[in-house]
């Protein structure tokens, strides 16, 4: 129980502190960063003291039953590989906290940032300790939506638009591709819990799904971490903020990739298949991130292809099926997050300092910046891969495993190609530290600038520079038993003996190492020209390569839409519905047997037959009378008010209470909505088009009719309306059966429900909230000038009666939520009629009298809404129930006696929040609109009188 509370919390944390700094968002930088980091530093405690048994082989899991239907179940698990992911994900994400509270400018908005940074880690969190396939990919997609809004937070840059969507584009394409991916693993396993499938490499290996699962794994691993062909997308995130690139490149993000990769060795690894592609992929990667970065001049782009090269090698040694090197593999990852994370923390100093990141730029900083000069030189160094920093040891690993395998059959052509690999990565290590930090100042005004900032900002890369040295000079003591663990469980193979130390003698790694040095100062030497050849060369761009692969892909798919589909929605509807009729004819030509079924009818009495034709009469006036709006408005809600007594009728008093509380808060809001539009609506039908959509109208209402009819003449035999009934109070401790239903037994339904409700509100917002502004803004006015206004706009009578009928609605709201579990109503109802009191506030006294008076915000009605909802359902599983099972219990009370309170309250709460937030998000969007669009008129009008002169 105590590990199941300490991964829940841990992975909790983040998402916490992400809802907090959403709430507090109006508070300062303190606040926002305090909560963050606090999450962050919560986390490390709760993993350091996992620590001892992770490593020493316990395996802390636990696992709540979701979805148990798909496989799908919210399961936990830490091991040593988990643990070591988890661990640079919290630290450097704490140092990446400090760091951006010093390192953003002032006016920003620092609770966007530091929120989206917690969901950002949050998923990264969910990702490594995921104990089940299907939650790894809800985490897996939630990272690169975490991420869009990371990249694309400075929205006023189009680099900052363009590279969150390419960043989505790629990555999110690789996800779907991960999805079917993981989804036949779990075919091919016969489970989705981890731990099992890992277990079965041997069955998944054999299984004939083999080839599809390695591809479609591999295309989402290789999205993710940036390897070619998919690698152009990484260098245009670093239109971020630097410390969100600082935490991407190093221990997020990209390491996603590498991160399952090692997960499932065990299963994917050892075939030739997956040998040749992933080792193949990982050295091409690498190269080319290398050459480029070389050449490259903005100090957060020549890190940006240092960190594909990177990861390019640590995807080529996993892509070996070797155990060591696996265990190099590890060790670089370490490294990796190390002096990647202290290296684009100190180009975002030198640029928050300099003013520029452009390298041609600068030069001689050490004078001006002694501090970041040492950091940022030591964390090049050990990129380089230079004794006696901890590069060089997992440099040398790599070096010592590529004799090992002889790939497309020649021995020699691993070692040489990844001894160029690290020469270029020489190369490119030392230009950044000596043309940055070393010689003459190429520019006056950059170096006049230039000075070490507080400790706040280069604390946090200082530290971890001192941990890349440390893992050169004592990496058996600092790291050896973490990645021996980790290890184990990346091969599956146990633990294995090796020794982690800066001399291993002269042997060929040693060659090869010496080679790449010389060569990379031969490159450094020699930059200029090889600069001015490789610019002669005009190679080809990757992003101008995409955005003509979208370009091409755009043309030729509106050709083929307008070549298969009309443009005309008439059209296209008629289609629709034409196909409907045909296979509803086809269905029931093959059905054959009796029309009419052996139930007995019930008799119609007058009232029901009377209704029934007014219902036929104002179907038909709506359908003759369609241009005008206002008529047809009338006869809609006469159709609403017999619908909800034909519920009445049948004894169903909680849709006939929903229908007509839908109804009048639907006529209201469409009422208002008539205001938006001209007064005369456009001709769009002639009259035999008219009489064919009218017989497909009347055939497709024959039809069902028939089918109703059929339906409702036969016996139905054994339904779930009687387990509903059996099971709705001692199951659900309601006596309402349709509550109960709504909130327990298909509360997962209504929860979707109120989020696209939800959704659908802040739909209505985007669109109209433009509606005020520009082309539209301009035929709104014009609508409304030829709109005559009552002399009396607010009768007093009206209003007089909406302050009497406000407190008594409200009453009733309240009384129709508290029986709801067990009498018709509920939330849903009881949200209806307490928005209708608020419409006829605004109905009756205006949008600016009544918009003054109200004390809540319809987008935070919303949130609130959906996650109480949402916790109710977390809380059933925290307490081992499924996710939204109801709690109740009874209670007694001095005076009041026996009573119930159930969890589905709370539930109900969500409900009624989200419900009533849309209808009064929709209701200010539709009542305040045509205002908005007169005061900006006369804002504009004012501004050109006041630029031209005029009085």
């Amino acid at each position: 129980m105590a590990d199941a509370l300490t991964l829940l919390l841990l992975i909790a944390l983040p998402f916490l502190a992400a809802l907090m700094i959403g709430l507090l968002h109006g508070a300062g930088r303190g606040v926002h960063s305090a909560i963050a980091g606090g999450a962050s530093a919560g986390g490390l405690i709760l993993l350091a003291g996992l620590a001892a048994p992770v490593i020493g082989g316990a395996v802390p899991s636990a696992t709540w039953a979701w979805v148990p239907a798909l496989g799908l179940d919210l399961a936990l698990m830490v091991d040593p590989l988990g643990w070591m992911f988890a661990g640079l994900i919290l630290g450097i994400g704490f140092l990446v906290v400090i760091f951006a509270h010093f390192y953003l400018y002032k006016g920003e908005d620092t609770g966007r940032f530091f929120a989206s940074l917690m969901l950002f880690q949050g998923a990264m969190l969910g990702i490594v300790i995921a104990g089940n396939v299907l939650l790894l990919l809800v985490f897996w997609e939630m990272t690169s939506l975490a991420s869009f809004l990371l990249i694309g937070f400075w929205q006023h840059k189009p680099e900052a638009r363009q590279g969150a969507r390419m960043a989505l584009a790629v990555t999110g394409g690789g996800g779907l591709a991960l999805i079917g991916g993981m989804i036949l693993l779990g075919l091919a396993a016969g489970s989705f819990d981890l731990a099992t499938i890992l277990s079965r490499g041997e069955d998944v290996q054999a299984s004939p799904l083999y080839p599809a699962i390695l591809g479609l794994v591999l295309l989402g691993c290789f999205t993710k971490s940036a390897q070619f062909p998919f690698h152009f997308w990484l260098p245009h995130a670093m239109a971020a903020p630097t410390p969100v690139s600082a935490y991407l490149h190093s221990a997020t993000m990209v390491k996603a990739g590498v991160f399952l990769l090692a997960r499932l060795w065990p299963v994917l690894a050892g075939t030739e298949a997956y040998t040749l592609i992933v080792t193949s992929v990982g050295l091409t990667t690498m190269i080319i991130g290398a050459v480029v970065a070389l050449f490259r001049h903005d100090l957060k782009s020549i890190l940006a292809y240092s960190t594909i090269s990177q990861l390019g090698m640590l995807v080529m040694l996993l892509g070996f099926s070797l155990e060591a090197a696996a265990l190099a593999a590890v060790l670089h990852i370490l490294n990796h997050a190390a002096f990647k994370a202290a290296l684009f923390m100190s180009a975002g100093i030198v640029e928050h300092e300099s003013g520029t990141r452009d390298i041609r730029r600068l030069g001689g900083l050490a004078k001006a910046m002694p501090i970041t000069a040492l950091i940022a030189t030591l964390a090049a160094a050990s990129m380089a891969g230079l004794p006696p920093l901890g590069g060089f040891i997992s440099k040398e690993l790599m070096l010592y495993e590529t004799p090992k395998l002889a790939l497309f059959g020649l021995p020699w052509l691993l070692p040489v190609l990844a001894t160029i690999g690290a020469t270029f990565s020489v190369g490119y290590s030392l230009r950044l530290a000596i043309h940055l930090f070393f010689g003459k100042p190429r520019e006056p005004e950059p170096f006049a600038r230039a000075h070490d900032p507080s400790a706040g900002m280069w604390g946090a890369p200082a530290l971890l520079t001192v941990l890349a040295v440390l893992l050169g000079l004592i990496p058996m003591a600092l790291a050896a038993p973490l990645v021996g663990a980790v290890t184990g469980v990346v091969t599956g193979a146990g633990v294995p003996a090796f020794e982690l130390a800066l001399w291993h003698g002269i042997n060929l790694a040693l060659i090869l190492s010496l080679a790449a040095v010389a060569g990379g100062v031969l490159l450094l030497w020699q930059h200029k020209p090889l600069l001015a050849a490789w610019e002669r060369a005009g190679l080809p761009d990757a992003k101008r390569m995409f955005e003509a692969a979208l370009a091409f892909a755009d043309t030729w798919v509106r050709k083929a839409v307008v070549a298969t589909h009309t443009p005309s929605l008439q059209n296209m509807l008629f289609a629709a519905f034409a196909v409907i009729v045909l296979l509803v004819i086809d269905g029931a030509v093959a059905g054959g047997g009796m029309f009419t079924g052996s139930r007995a009818g019930l008799p119609a009495p007058p009232p029901a037959v009377i209704a029934w034709a007014l219902l036929i009469a104002a179907t038909a006036a709506v359908v003759n009378d369609a241009r005008n709006r206002f008529r047809v408005l009338i006869y809609i809600s006469v159709i609403g008010l017999i619908i909800s007594l034909a519920f009445a009728r049948f004894s169903a008093p909680d849709l006939a209470l929903t229908q007509i509380s839908v109804e009048v808060v639907t006529i209201l809001l469409l009422l208002l909505a008539l205001n938006l539009l001209p007064k005369a609506p456009p001709l769009l039908s002639s009259a035999p088009r008219k009489w064919r959509d009218g017989a497909l109208a009347v055939t497709g209402g024959v039809l069902v009719g028939g089918i109703a009819w059929a339906m409702l003449t036969r016996d139905p035999g054994a339904t779930i309306a009687a387990y509903h009934l059996a099971n709705a109070k001692p199951g659900g401790g309601g006596t309402n059966v349709v509550n109960v239903i709504l909130v327990d037994f298909r509360a997962f339904d209504t929860l979707g429900e109120i989020i696209v409700l939800g959704i659908a509100g802040l739909g209505i917002f985007a669109l109209l909230d433009t509606a005020a502004v520009g082309a539209a803004g301009a035929r709104l006015r014009a609508w409304r000038e030829d709109t005559a206004h009552s002399p009396e706009r607010h009768p007093m009578m009206l209003v007089a009666a909406s302050r009497i009928i406000l407190p008594l609605t409200l009453t009733v709201g309240i009384f129709l939520f508290l029986r709801g579990h067990n009498q018709p109503g509920g939330g849903f109802i009881a949200a209806l009629v307490v928005a209708i009191a608020f419409l006829v506030q605004y109905l009756a006294a205006g949008y600016d009298w009544s918009n003054a008076r109200k004390r809540f915000g319809e987008h935070k009605l919303i949130a609130w809404g959906v996650l109480a909802a949402m916790a109710t359902g977390l809380g059933a599983m925290v307490l081992g129930q499924p996710f939204l099972k109801s709690w109740f219990d009874y209670f007694s009370l001095p005076l009041i006696g026996k009573f119930e309170l159930a969890s589905a309250m709370l539930f109900d709460v969500g409900v009624f929040l989200t419900v009533f937030g849309a209808v009064m998000l929709a209701l200010a969007q539709l009542s305040h609109v045509a205002q908005r669009a007169a005061r900006a008129h006369a804002a504009k009008v004012a501004a050109e009188r006041g630029e031209g002169g005029a009085p």
